[in-house]
């Protein structure tokens, strides 16, 4: 779907995309990276909306130095500013922008109310946008991202100003879009638990670099630490800390770090499991200390672990890029 290579972008006093080299295929892509990583440089050049400072760059096989027209004819894009007129309804503007892209009047219409019954803003569609809440917005514009049928959409933070409500509602829709209809996605974001849960697979940029681009399956693969956390007794006022004695004493070896627990319940105490017989030792340590159980679970790797320096995560990363 998309190709870079050696791709830069360089302004008067910083460096926007310093040589990113990628290969992005079919699904859901997240690329994600904190606020001026690039993210957004990275999409205008995709569109063939600003020139590269060197490198080249392809969506679909065209293109993007010579071919930015054809390549907007086929691609879906949703900014991440306020963009909407806002004394217009939203059947009006999709219907426009869908006529832009190429649609004739009656198929512009019919792809409309389909879209927009798609986003959940069918029974809001004839209202001025100018009323509507910041999630209808970004639903406005997601639709007008998707009215024309693109092979691809790109879609630049696409949850900005969403109530986690509307986050997971969104996340949803684009989850669908791929899905439901086939149209591949590059969903640009900063926030890292959002990807985890959308994408197939995930691009890291920080500072217009290359991190790391692997399969979201790769970046949360399954650690050895057990986490454990179980709940206080009339014997055992503070059962965290009498487990942990315990097992200490048994060889048990645990992380320095520990994490808040559920009400009523002590802290997550995290420990290394050599085996199926760490678990074995743990419940039955809980068990003859007349504690409850309230979890016991293997960690995944986060996303976040890639900015975190010393996490097995960031120092793992891969130095080439494997494509897809």
């Amino acid at each position: 779907m998309i190709a870079t290579e050696s791709l830069s972008k360089r302004f008067p006093r910083v460096t926007a995309l310093d040589r990113l080299s990628l290969d992005i295929g079919p699904g859901v892509t997240g690329l994600v990276g904190a606020n001026g990583a690039g993210k957004s440089t990275m999409i205008k050049i995709l569109l063939g909306l600003s020139p590269a400072t060197e490198g080249r760059a392809e969506v679909l096989g065209l293109d993007v130095a010579t071919s930015g027209a054809a390549i907007r004819e086929r691609v879906g894009y949703m900014p991440e500013h306020d963009c909407l007129p806002p004394d217009v309804s939203a059947t009006e503007f999709v219907v426009h922008m869908a006529r832009m892209s190429g649609l004739p009047p009656t198929a512009a219409r019919e792809r409309t109310a389909d879209t927009l019954r798609h986003v959940g803003l069918y029974e809001e569609r004839y209202r001025p946008i100018g009323g509507y809440s910041t999630g209808m917005k970004q639903r406005v514009k997601l639709a007008q991202a998707l009215v024309h049928d693109p092979r691809l959409v790109l879609l630049d933070e696409p949850t900005n100003g969403l109530d986690p409500v509307g986050r997971d509602e969104m996340l949803g829709l684009i989850r669908r879009v791929y899905t439901d209809f086939g149209i591949s996605v590059l969903v640009t974001s900063h926030l890292l638990g959002e990807l985890e849960r959308t994408c197939d697979h995930v691009v890291v940029i920080d500072g217009g670099k290359l991190l790391r681009s692997s399969s979201t399956s790769d970046f949360t693969q399954v650690t050895t630490t057990l986490a454990v956390e179980v709940t206080d007794t009339d014997a055992h006022p503070d059962g965290t800390a009498a487990l942990r004695e315990a097992l200490t004493a048994a060889g048990v070896t645990f992380h320095a770090r520990v994490e808040d627990g559920m009400p009523g319940a002590g802290h997550v105490l995290l420990l290394e499991a050599t085996g199926e017989e760490t678990y074995d030792l743990v419940r039955d340590t809980v068990a003859e200390l007349g504690l409850g159980l309230v979890r016991m679970e293997q960690r995944r790797h986060h996303i976040a672990e890639v900015f975190r320096p010393g996490t097995e995560a960031a120092t793992s990363r891969p130095q080439e890029v494997p494509t897809r």
